[in-house]
């Protein structure tokens, strides 16, 4: 009798056994997956929505997933919609998208229990992109202090600036000073505003440690662990800390030059600033394009010279590893040596006086040429569904994509067909298309045997 109850149990057991995800990357899609649906039914409460009744399903959907991809975009007003309740949820799920989800549940286990398991070790060094098993933890820890430390600062700062300079109660200061430090260094761009920053446009004391914190968090935890133990022997850093470094700064440098001056004499943008004050803001835009979302100016007013330009810099993003999206540093730093390489006629793809591995090689081009399919398929559905211009649609999905956040102001006015395709968008470019597609697959299948080398004809 007892054997013949403990048949079906076990039965149950190894069909769940099954059914667990066993490759690290579908632990994570699973992960955010969990946290959006937990969001969506925390936001589609009455008591997180302003007014009688609750939010809609997909108003609920659309805004936690915008949170946890740390995206930004909005079809509803944050600020006018949502309750001090749904605020609050909106906050917790971009504190627990950036950190990352198996790293905020792993943190726990360390925080409770002192340990953890061997799969949670797995699951977190690949979320992490740490070194080894054995470091997790010590990772994590980390990770836990500069967040905190970045995000008090900067709430600091802006709750003085909110309660001395602008007039808010001590209370309402210090929670818009906490709200909008958190979704600076999450690289999230919500804000508490209508106009999102706007009002802010020329307030150094605003703009500036808003871009401090989107620009320590996009350089992702691997980079800023290394520049704290060696930041004064460049020579040891990792060839990651060197991309995203040079990285950073090129592209700051050279966004900020090139929507300064393409806006310089636009009246709707930056045309009636003060000099100053237009430099200023844009540096802060060039700062946002790097997945932040934030925005000082009416980007529905933007030439489209600059929206395009915005395109390249939102899709090649910040660092990895961090609260940051888009392509990467790094990926777009390794495809910008192959073709050097190519064109010096090299035949090695060498960085920093050392050699690239040829996998790098081709997870670069796949991880480009997937993101460019899944962009391309997205501004083909939206141009078919709707009736805005091409400019408008791609700085749109490309900024779902790279969990950027920003828009000309058309996201409400996408079909709820279109809305979903921009949540798809959102999640694939949060995980990044490679962890997407590796955790679809159902198992690995090894070759052991090659076919002989043959060479098609390029160019």
């Amino acid at each position: 009798m007892a054997a013949a109850l403990r048949r079906p149990v076990q039965a149950v057991r190894v069909g769940l056994e099954r059914l667990a995800p066993r490759h690290p990357a579908q632990v994570i899609v699973l992960g955010f997956g969990a946290a959006i649906l937990v969001g969506t039914v925390l936001l589609m409460l009455p008591s997180s929505k302003a007014g009688d009744g609750g939010a809609t399903f997909l108003e609920a959907f659309f805004t936690a997933t915008s949170a946890v991809c740390v995206t930004g975009l909005i079809i509803v007003d944050t600020p006018v919609y949502w309750t001090e309740a749904g605020h609050a949820i909106i906050l917790a799920l971009i504190q627990v998208g950036g950190f990352g989800i198996m790293s905020f549940a792993s943190l726990l286990g360390v925080l409770l229990a002192r340990r953890m398991g061997l799969r949670s070790r797995i699951s977190t060094a690949a979320e992490t992109k740490s070194v080894g098993f054995g470091d997790v933890r010590s990772v994590l820890l980390g990770v836990l202090r500069v967040t905190l430390v970045v995000e008090s600062v900067t709430a600091v700062l802006l709750a003085a600036r909110f309660w001395l300079h602008y007039g808010h109660g001590p209370g309402e200061a210090v929670w818009l000073g906490i709200f909008h430090s958190v979704s600076a260094f999450n690289n999230a761009g919500f804000a508490l505003f209508s106009d999102n920053l706007i009002g802010f446009v020329g307030d150094p004391w605003i703009c500036l440690p808003i871009c401090a914190a989107v620009i320590i968090g996009g350089l992702g935890f691997p980079v800023l662990f290394e520049l704290r133990r060696h930041f004064r022997l460049p020579r040891k850093w990792h060839m990651t800390t060197k991309l995203v470094l040079s990285g950073t700064v090129v592209l700051l440098v050279l966004g900020t030059v090139f929507i300064t001056l393409v806006e310089w004499s636009n009246p709707a943008t930056l045309g009636a600033l003060r000099p100053g004050e237009r430099i200023l803001a844009g540096f802060f835009q060039s700062v946002m394009t790097r997945t932040a979302g934030f925005n000082s100016v009416d980007f529905a007013q933007l030439d489209p010279v600059t929206l395009l330009g915005m395109d390249v810099l939102m899709f090649i993003g910040g660092g990895p590893a961090g609260t940051a999206g888009g392509l990467k540093i790094t990926t777009f730093g390794v495809l910008f040596f192959i073709v050097y390489t190519e064109i010096s006629g090299g035949t090695a793809v060498n960085v920093f006086g050392k050699r690239l591995p040829r996998s790098a090689h081709r997870q670069a081009i796949s991880i480009v040429l997937l993101a460019v399919g899944l962009i391309t398929t997205a501004t083909m559905f939206l141009m078919l569904t709707t009736d805005f211009g091409l400019d408008r649609i791609l700085f749109e999905v490309v900024s779902a994509f790279a969990t950027v956040g920003l828009s000309t102001g058309i996201t409400a006015g996408i079909p709820p067909a279109g809305q979903v395709v921009l949540i798809l968008v959102m999640f694939a470019g949060r995980l990044g298309p490679v962890t997407l597609a590796s955790a679809l697959a159902l198992r690995s299948k090894p070759l052991y045997y090659e076919y002989p080398k043959e060479r098609p004809l390029i160019g």
